[in-house]
């Protein structure tokens, strides 16, 4: 059996267990020693990772940029997917998946940090562009386009708050904003 000096963390399972932690306490809350704590191992593994908390926090930026927002969006299958089976994916995906469980967390952290808040709006950029090429491709411009991705993207944001992890509900109510967004 290995000791707690000698387990081996990586690089994903230190930002993963940040995330978990940053949720809870806030960018403030995320100190080495409490992480490898939490993680059972010393924290000079985390110096084989990251050069130093400021490096440690850029990569925890890019980590949940790419784990929640550009597995959906760089999603191949999603890509060759006609636009509407691509807004249903999208939605299921994001229930599922809990892809939006961090993004309160990261709205705080971007409050108190401009440099943050300018990487958190491309995210959100990044989402906004690839929802509102699907309604583009359905044929939505202008003002209309704006507020159909605008909704749909505000509701994937919130729709765990409200329905809990309850799939067959969250189905339900996510057949029925399609069709309202869709106009159908």
């Amino acid at each position: 059996m290995r000791s707690r000096n000698s387990k081996r963390v990586t690089r994903d399972q230190w930002l993963t267990r940040a995330l978990e932690l940053f949720a809870r306490t806030g960018e403030g809350g995320l100190r080495v020693e409490d992480l490898a704590r939490s993680l059972g191992v010393s924290k000079s593994g985390f110096y084989f990772h990251f050069k130093d908390r400021e490096d440690f926090l850029q990569q925890l930026l890019k980590h949940w940029a790419h784990e929640y927002t550009e597995v959906v969006t760089r999603n191949p299958l999603l890509l060759m997917t006609p636009p509407r089976e691509r807004l249903v994916m999208i939605s299921t995906l994001v229930f599922e998946q809990n892809l939006t469980e961090f993004d309160a967390a990261m709205h705080v952290w971007s409050n108190k940090d401009p440099h943050i808040a300018k990487k958190v709006r491309k995210v959100f950029a990044m989402r906004l562009a690839f929802a509102g090429k699907a309604f583009a491709e359905l044929g939505f411009e202008g003002d209309d386009l704006e507020m159909r991705t605008r909704v749909f993207i505000s509701a994937l944001s919130g729709e765990r708050q409200i329905f809990g992890a309850n799939k067959k509900t969250a189905q339900r109510y996510r057949e029925l904003r399609i069709k309202m967004l869709l106009g159908e």
